[in-house]
């Protein structure tokens, strides 16, 4: 067929026709033969050998029905429940004397973060035997007060102030083992010959270190952060959506999304909860989202940024692999096969539209029988040759 073009092998047809009239006219040739010129062959058409096909590990396919969604795009973070942030500090001013943390130490609920000295501690301590050695003798009298009075032996004066004193020592006492056990410090322990003038802070959740903002030797105020934990088990994205997308969106929608240094690896998570309130200044939403594999999150940290596709609607429509589709200057071309056993394609334009999971949305699917057969697999070179 001298009007198909071989692809890789292509014959020179016309190169050689011109090689034959230098040759007759280097030769004077005396004789009037005509030259025949042989047309140029069909841009549109191509033409493989079985060797070729296979070698070229090219495949053919059909036009299939797939899903596609209707997708909001938006960007957001990582982030932690508040419950899962920690800023420590101290309930009671003193001297860092112990602190051998860094960030991204892991810790665990209750183990030790740092040691605080200062001499007012041993203060709290000493005014708590003192009331706790008093109690009982502030009891005792009120209970002999009360049993005078009821006999009209002693004044009611006397009973009510033995009762206030009592009262009175029994809250400054539990008032007094409370601010202990802020300060870690065991009442069970304390004695006269075991005050001390440490306390130690433990850590209230676990996690990993994020920050230090203390150090040996700096006294340190209750307003004062000494360190922050992070706990990462409950790890999400929060999501900005623009206002105008928010009535597409539902609880339980597949989400997509990348990070921006990675924009080849695509992660999925769902939609689980849809905040009421919008930013007045954004103009925007935030959409709290759960990765479907928890295992992922090992691979983030909070604040990292992510690009992210929200599946909205979905519908079926005809497609064909995203590489049997080729674009050129927008127009997008693909590579019909003739009917016959012969590997012998056809370029056709068809109208793309969504691209999803490696498919192509074919819209003029309807131009093409049920039967057609596309090269899947080699049409880019074929079709930029």
């Amino acid at each position: 067929m001298s009007n198909i073009k071989y692809i890789p092998f292509k014959v020179a047809v016309f190169g050689v026709s011109l090689s034959l009239l230098l040759l007759n006219a280097c030769g004077k040739a005396q004789d009037n033969a005509a030259i025949q010129i042989v047309e140029e062959a069909d841009p549109n058409l191509v033409s493989l050998t079985a060797d070729q096909f296979n070698s070229s590990a090219m495949a053919l396919g059909r036009i299939e029905t797939a899903n596609f969604s209707d997708i909001v795009r938006t960007n957001g973070m990582f982030d932690v429940p508040p419950g899962n942030k920690s800023s420590v500090s101290a309930y009671f001013g003193g001297y860092v004397k112990e602190l051998e943390l860094l960030p991204g130490d892991v810790v665990k609920k209750g183990q030790l973060l740092f040691v605080l000295e200062n001499p007012a501690y041993i203060q709290t301590q000493q005014d708590f035997l003192e009331i706790q050695g008093n109690l009982s003798f502030l009891k005792s009298d009120y209970e002999r007060q009360q049993r005078l009075a009821s006999e009209n032996i002693t004044s009611q004066k006397k009973f009510l102030q033995a009762e206030a004193d009592y009262q009175v020592a029994q809250a400054k006492y539990a008032s007094l083992k409370k601010i202990l056990g802020l300060m870690n410090i065991d009442i069970n322990t304390i004695s006269a010959q075991n005050l001390t003038s440490v306390i130690r802070v433990n850590a209230p959740i676990s996690g990993n270190i994020t920050s230090v903002s203390a150090s040996k030797g700096m006294f340190l105020n209750p307003s004062d952060i000494a360190v922050t934990i992070t706990n990462t088990d409950h790890l999400h994205i929060e999501l900005n959506v623009f206002e105008k997308d928010l009535p597409k969106l539902k609880v339980e929608q597949q989400v997509r999304f990348r990070l921006q240094n990675d924009a080849n690896k695509i992660y999925l998570a769902t939609i689980n909860l849809i905040n009421k309130q919008i930013d007045t200044e954004k103009r925007s939403v935030l959409v709290h989202c759960h990765l479907n594999d928890e295992e992922d999150a090992l691979n983030f940290i909070p604040g990292m940024f992510v690009e992210a596709e929200i599946l909205t609607t979905t519908e079926a429509q005809p497609s064909l692999p995203q590489e049997a589709v080729i674009e050129i200057e927008n127009v997008f071309y693909v590579l019909l096969k003739s009917t016959g056993q012969e590997l012998n394609f056809e370029k056709k334009e068809v109208k793309v539209g969504r691209i999803e999971n490696g498919r192509v949305a074919i819209l003029n699917a309807a131009e093409f029988s049920a039967s057609s057969e596309f090269l899947t697999k080699g049409a880019f070179n074929l079709i930029l040759d």
